[in-house]
């Protein structure tokens, strides 16, 4: 079954198009929605919770339309809000249990539910502290904990690691991942932070201003590129201008020298120009194209040396 599907999905906000014919067909895994602030991620996750209606288009979630069969969605459906929305003078075992009971489960379920959820994020030795005296880090792991309460088939977390140091922000990142492995559950990260998305997701949706950029595997964006990187610590220049007198494609990028690799000799040529001119080699590489790339309009080719 589609995990999610679109078509023309379009939601304006008076004058301003938060979503413009967006379609979409996302099978399940670990997707990364990615977008600038702005870009419609939050709009597109809160019309497929059945939270606010689109102005036009379609759109199901696990085969369930988003406006005639909200509740049944939000049944199988967990959701991690990037805002702050969690109550400070209760602890975490007793909204936990809250938001389980609130979706469906019976007392007792809703408890062990709870129980098992706080054990994976790891919250167990400090399920019982009122919420309000946690750090950042622990109030993003309630918000993923209370997303997890009712067992759902889908995850859908809005910017997780919003707030967190850059330790805190591996460890959330881990999280999901194990999540969407250990669990099964299928899973949709929505960040600004490209990073992110390539640390932990299979899939990749890139929206902008509403539309659809790229839709497909991770893999297909990070591929070997044909640009072999040279990085010295000093003689970037120097190096560059040897090869290019060899007849290779060289142009410097700071500290790199980005060769294009059409002649397998290329390796020995580096090889030989770094060690005549005594250069302190860092690494020699086959460049990888980034994420960044996506949302540039003057990026090259993939595997150009300008």
């Amino acid at each position: 079954m589609t995990l999610i599907e679109t078509r023309s999905l379009t939601k304006d906000y008076g004058q301003v198009k938060a979503l413009d014919r967006l379609d979409l067909g996302v099978e399940p895994g670990i997707i990364g929605l990615v977008g600038a602030n702005g870009a419609g991620k939050s709009t597109l996750l809160k019309i497929l919770l059945g939270l606010i209606p689109p102005t036009a288009g379609s759109a199901s979630v696990l085969g369930l339309d988003v406006v005639g069969e909200a509740d049944e969605i939000r049944k199988v459906v967990g959701y991690m809000p990037e805002h702050d929305c969690l109550p400070p003078d209760v602890g975490a075992t007793e909204f936990v249990t809250h938001m389980a009971r609130i979706s469906g489960l019976p007392r007792t379920a809703a408890r062990e539910r709870t129980a098992e959820v706080l054990r994976h994020v790891g919250l167990y030795e400090e399920r019982y502290r009122q919420i309000g005296g946690y750090s950042t880090g622990m109030k993003q792991r309630v918000k993923l904990a209370q997303a997890l309460a009712h067992d759902p088939k889908l995850l859908l977390l809005d910017e997780p690691t919003n707030g967190l140091d850059p330790t805190g922000r591996d460890e959330m990142l881990d999280l999901i991942k194990r999540t969407g492995t250990e669990f099964g559950i299928s899973v949709v990260v929505a960040s600004h932070l490209l990073g992110e998305i390539e640390q932990v997701c299979t899939y990749l949706l890139a929206i902008d201003a509403g539309h659809l950029l790229q839709s497909a595997p991770i893999s297909t964006f990070t591929q070997r590129t044909a640009v072999l990187a040279v990085e010295v610590e000093e003689g970037a220049d120097r190096l560059a201008a040897a090869l290019a007198g060899l007849g290779f494609k060289a142009r410097q990028d700071e500290a790199c020298v980005l060769l294009a690799l059409d002649d397998e000799s290329l390796y020995d040529a580096v090889r030989d120009t770094v060690a005549e001119l005594g250069l302190p080699l860092v690494r020699i590489q086959q460049e990888r194209r980034r994420l960044e790339e996506i949302f540039r309009d003057d990026a090259p080719a993939a595997g150009g040396v300008q």
